[in-house]
């Protein structure tokens, strides 16, 4: 007999019971992080912290060290540096800078904002529009960086698209009626930092700007897709369309 809580059972009764009862299946970490803080913004992190092994082991392949993974074929080959997308018609370096970090800390800084502000976004936006808006933002950056940055300064980092996001969430509460003033604090917070050596101002306006125009698309258009994703499309290709139209010596000359 098998003790119970009350009195004794059958061992065949309590296997005959057992037999009826769902077993609890462990859910893979992956999984579960998908589901916590969606699987967008999961993607985006992998993605991000792919391409930055990749640089590593590229580095090391170069003869130097894996935590200046900036000094890369790969890391110099796809960062943005206006002048080579104006000359020499590297186009794709708009938006493959975006998903390049200038070593380990500013991965991390970019993934644990990513990892804070994404989730509320998709889960307001939808996984599409969300991506959307943080892909918009990222080109948003880039614009400002080619019309009037450096031409020959290599520059990468998510951090446009992260404006851009911060920038899409403050529509959405706008609109919604909500408080404003801890997202307008947590943004004046970054203004400042924007200001560091090393840090894009113009990277970080642009994307703001960008994510601003897209969620406030997205607003316009609501319950209508197909006008939403018409307006998605044609910001981008405005975007796109100032970044290379416009010749860097022009712009940062101002001739």
């Amino acid at each position: 007999m098998t003790p119970a809580s009350v009195g004794f059972q059958c061992p065949d009764d309590v296997r005959a019971g057992n037999a009826g009862v769902r077993r609890v299946r462990p859910v893979p970490r992956w999984t579960a992080a998908r589901r916590r803080f969606g699987p967008v913004t999961t993607t985006l992190v992998a993605v991000n912290v792919v391409v930055f092994l990749i640089t590593a082991v590229s580095a090391v392949s170069a003869g130097e060290s894996a935590l200046e993974n900036w000094r890369s074929p790969v890391f110099q080959e796809f960062s943005q540096v206006p002048v080579l997308v104006d000359v020499f018609g590297q186009d794709w370096r708009l938006i493959t800078g975006a998903f390049l970090h200038i070593g380990i800390t500013h991965l991390l800084l970019n993934m644990l904002s990513l990892l804070v502000f994404g989730p509320e976004l998709e889960a307001r936006l939808g996984w599409w529009r969300y991506l959307a808006v943080y892909l918009v933002s990222a080109l948003g950056g880039s614009v400002a960086i080619q019309l009037f940055g450096e031409p020959g300064r290599p520059v990468a980092g998510a951090s446009a698209a992260l404006y851009g996001l911060l920038g899409a969430l403050g529509v959405l509460m706008l609109v919604a009626r909500q408080d404003l003033r801890g997202l307008l604090t947590l943004l004046a917070i970054n203004v400042v930092i924007s200001f560091l050596p090393g840090v894009s101002l113009l990277g970080h306006i642009g994307g703001f700007v960008a994510g601003v125009l897209a969620t406030g698309l997205l607003v316009l258009g609501r319950r209508r897709t197909g006008l939403q994703a018409a307006g998605l499309v044609l910001l981008a290709a405005v975007l796109v369309t100032l970044a290379l139209a416009v010749p860097v010596p022009v712009v940062v000359l101002g001739l």
